[in-house]
């Protein structure tokens, strides 16, 4: 597998960050789209947007951007319960954000939306983390259209920031794929191995740990394949293809529960029988393996089973 462009994120960024704006806009008097502890509000496939003056309170306003020549807001309310209430009436919906863009990859116009989601999930989660300076505990402000957090007691300015993450497709001599269920996944879920890049490590380093780690084995001619924003809550997963060196499996029972080596054919009468559900629909390591087994799965799964996230386990399934 030789794939030198993401197979599913090639595109330019369909929304406009508008960073040299970010002061110039009156936050209250744009389209907004709320998020309230990893859920988002969703009509379907598409993303609900509130019309200025009908969005919930919420101290927390982010100008996400420009879409369709109109300014994107992020607001989380002050009252999750009230939130849920207004959606409910609105005949929206709050749901997880994983939930969103795997209904959302089954239509070919909702990319935009799928952006503009992943965009105001992730500083959903960077503002509930980050209310206090990390240096001397005092409560930031928010500023520049939400992109900082500033500190008046240390005059420190505090930006968002994104994890590296590497998830890795390995085939064997056989051309067979490894699969794994990871400790925290929904029944029968298998995906690719994954985890967090650590201090000191290059991606491809953090490849041969993790794959070393979790299953035991040494794999060779690391390439790049892509890369997805990953907000759960903060991280950017980078995709590699690796050959296996060895295939005897030697499982770390802490992060893999399962693992399994697959022919193509194995993988797709396995899906077909429900004995294996793939990785989720819109994600990394469903258009990796979907990209390897030359063509998409037909799949009887539940739209909304999860899996863990990437954080807990080693085996993201990203």
């Amino acid at each position: 597998m030789r794939v030198t462009a993401s197979p599913f994120l090639t595109s330019a960024l369909l929304l406009d960050r508008a960073a040299l704006h970010r002061d110039d806009y009156p936050l209250a008097a744009a389209e907004a789209v709320v998020v309230a502890n990893g859920a988002i509000e969703a009509q379907g496939t598409r993303l609900a947007r509130r019309a200025p003056g009908d969005a919930p309170a919420g101290d927390v306003r982010v100008l996400l951007g420009i879409r369709d020549d109109l300014p994107v807001v992020l607001v989380v309310p002050d009252d999750l319960e009230a939130a849920v209430g207004q959606a409910d009436a609105r005949n929206s919906r709050m749901v997880p954000l994983r939930t969103f863009i795997e209904s959302a990859a089954t239509d070919s116009d909702a990319a935009g939306d799928v952006e503009v989601a992943r965009t105001a999930a992730g500083m959903a989660a960077w503002h509930h983390h980050n209310r206090f300076c990390a240096s001397c505990g005092t409560e930031t402000s928010i500023r520049h259209g939400g992109w900082i957090r500033h500190c008046d007691r240390c005059d420190r300015d505090h930006y968002p920031r994104t994890d590296p993450a590497m998830i890795v497709l390995i085939t064997d001599a056989e051309d067979r794929i490894l699969l794994a269920h990871g400790v925290g996944f929904s029944t029968r879920r298998f995906s690719l191995l994954a985890g967090f890049v650590e201090p000191g490590e290059s991606l491809e380093q953090t490849v041969h740990r993790e794959v070393r780690e979790e299953v035991g084995i040494e794999v060779t001619d690391v390439t790049y394949v892509g890369s997805q924003p990953w907000p759960f809550p903060a991280s950017l997963m980078t995709g590699f293809h690796a050959r296996a060196v060895t295939t005897e499996l030697d499982l770390d029972q802490h992060e893999i529960e399962a693992a399994q080596w697959l022919t193509r054919d194995e993988l797709a009468a396995a899906i077909a029988l429900g004995e294996v559900v793939p990785p989720p629909r819109g994600s990394i390591a469903r258009a990796m393996v979907e990209h390897w087994h030359g063509k998409p799965f037909v799949t009887p799964e539940n739209p909304d089973a999860d899996v863990a996230d990437a954080r807990s386990t080693g085996a993201a399934g990203a």
